[in-house]
């Protein structure tokens, strides 16, 4: 079974979380697990006020998993993220797939991790400006809401929805025509019949 780390710090973004995990957990069919992990053993409160206790803190956490994905939220600029900085290495180097969104995204492209894939962020004077950058990667800067380069994904705040496909099809959740389904569903609001039937059919496998 594979498993998927969703990174939270204090104040995380709770709505950068939602898409992603319910896809992982819809579309997986169960098949994939999703834990939590943030720098303790203390619960972390989200922008909207959901309290949570991580499953795993940055020294406990384990290595065998699939994916390692950093929400975004309001305390990635602070000391205390640095923490993050070996369970991030250890998913680069371990050729795991590596996310990062809005705030979160800016922090990989701080400890350096950007420079040589293509990447995005809320904005190239965010990654530019951050306090004691490491940041060299502008030529690979794309003005998108979401890119997924050599098994590194990472978006814009505004986009939670287009992450989650990043994510979904990068771990290869389930068929890339049920991945755009969800995707479709969910940005726009309803099904066509055609993708109606093909979500139909899959939850009654």
């Amino acid at each position: 079974m594979k498993t998927v780390l969703l990174a939270l710090l204090e104040q995380y973004a709770d709505w950068e979380a939602a898409y992603v995990s319910t896809g992982i957990h819809m579309l997986g069919q169960g098949k994939i697990m999703v834990k939590t992990v943030s720098l303790s053993e203390e619960p972390v409160t989200s922008i909207g006020g959901i309290h949570a206790t991580a499953d795993y803190t940055v020294d406990s956490a384990p290595k065998d998993y699939d994916a390692l994905l950093l929400i975004g939220g309001l305390c990635w600029r602070e000391e205390r993220a640095q923490q993050m900085i070996p369970l991030v290495e250890h998913c680069v180097n371990s050729g795991k797939v590596l996310g990062g969104i809005c705030d979160a995204a800016a922090f990989l492209a701080s400890i350096g991790v950007l420079n040589s894939v293509k990447h995005t962020g809320n904005r190239l004077s965010a990654l530019q400006e951050w306090k004691g950058t490491k940041y060299k990667g502008a030529e690979n800067y794309q003005a998108r809401q979401a890119v997924f380069d050599r098994n590194i994904i990472t978006a814009n705040g505004s986009a939670p929805l287009e992450f989650a496909r990043e994510v979904l099809t990068a771990l290869h959740v389930a068929e890339e025509t049920m991945i755009e389904d969800w995707y479709v569903l969910h940005k726009l609001g309803y099904y066509n019949t055609s993708s109606h039937n093909r979500f139909v059919k899959m939850m009654e496998e």
